[in-house]
């Protein structure tokens, strides 16, 4: 079967996925509202996200909204805008995991239902649920991709963002177990922390490859800047022989997959999160609510998250893993409401 076969039936399939998911959902006269904390390349998928989610799932509205700026003050003050507007149901990535609560208590109060996406709100909080990356499995599947990629023995670097972040130390325990399962074969050097900042992932990562390239076989990146500023660094130097497995699917990395210079990348499924939790917003304005034994997972901010999924990119699906996360999208979506609802 050729390429452009191959092409047509996974994208029929798709839509034969996608009507069969939303083939129990209802007419409703809801506005839904999905709210980044502020413009950045990562939510740009919830526009189509919230437009898929309105046509499959007959929802009235579902509106991609994005603050001017990443400030708390301005999130907040668009979605009182939108309760004014007549928007009940608030799918929204915290400005801040603790400052938004009050904003989610008022909107509750005034009948309004919220749900935190991509990232996660501290408990006690009025968001029915976070739905995200289960941050810790993605690091572990990533360092065992890079394992492989080594070819099961080597020394390797982890690279990652804030040490202060619960999420970095999660990161660091997966990439520890795994590398602890190759029973000495693989070996840590170091965790490199600190690096969600541009200019500290620049002057870090390029120090390290300079001291240390031809004594590092792989390095696993956890967090969006720094997988970006290794897979540069490793075309700069014209290297193949060091393997990257990175997170997200910047450019960059996804043109260091295609060129050889990055072996794999750990994709976040934001479209999922968006396109999820339109529709389950609407199940939840609409009345349902949710079970008390629902199989939530417990983090270290809240004890309802729900993991969206990730899809590691390689050269094998690079041109197709969009199709790939959009079916672990309509598989979570097509089994969230017996799992963890409640509906009359």
């Amino acid at each position: 079967m050729d390429r452009y076969s191959k092409n047509a039936v996974g994208a029929a399939s798709l839509a034969m996925l996608i009507a069969l998911g939303s083939a129990a959902a209802f007419a409703s006269s809801n506005k839904i509202a999905l709210i980044p904390g502020g413009p950045h390349p990562y939510f740009v998928s919830w526009e189509q996200a919230a437009a898929d989610a309105k046509k499959n799932f007959g929802i009235a509205a579902v509106d991609y909204k994005v603050p001017t700026e990443w400030k708390l003050n301005l999130q907040t003050e668009l979605m009182e805008s939108l309760a004014t507007q007549g928007y009940v149901g608030f799918g929204f990535f915290p400005g801040d995991a603790v400052g938004i609560n009050s904003t989610l208590q008022e909107l509750s109060a005034n009948g309004g239902v919220s749900a935190a996406l991509a990232g996660c709100t501290q408990d006690p909080t009025k968001a029915t649920f976070c739905l995200g990356t289960d941050v810790y499995k993605a690091a572990y599947t990533g360092s065992q991709a890079l394992i492989k990629a080594i070819g099961g023995k080597g020394k390797i670097v982890h690279l990652a963002g804030l040490v202060v972040d619960p999420n970095t130390k999660l990161r660091m325990a997966a990439v520890e177990k795994a590398v602890g399962e190759t029973n000495g074969a693989v070996t840590l050097v170091q965790h490199i922390a600190g690096l969600d900042d541009q200019e500290a992932a620049d002057q870090k990562i390029n120090a390290l490859l300079g001291a240390q390239k031809d004594q590092i076989d792989g390095l696993i990146a956890t967090a969006y800047i720094p997988s970006t500023v290794a897979a540069k660094a490793l075309r700069n130097l014209g290297d193949k022989r060091i393997r990257l497995i990175g997170m997200d699917d910047d450019k960059i990395v996804l043109d260091g997959i295609r060129d050889g210079f990055v072996a794999g990348t750990m994709a976040q499924n934001s479209y999922g999160q968006g396109y999820i939790g339109a529709y389950v917003l609407d199940l939840l304005a609409s009345g349902c609510k949710v079970k008390d034994d629902a199989p939530f997972q417990k983090t270290p901010q809240t004890a309802k998250f729900i993991d969206s999924g990730t899809v590691l990119i390689q050269k094998s699906n690079l041109d197709s893993y969009k199709d790939d996360l959009k079916k672990v999208s309509v598989e979570i979506q097509s089994g969230f409401k017996d799992k963890f609802l409640a509906c009359k």
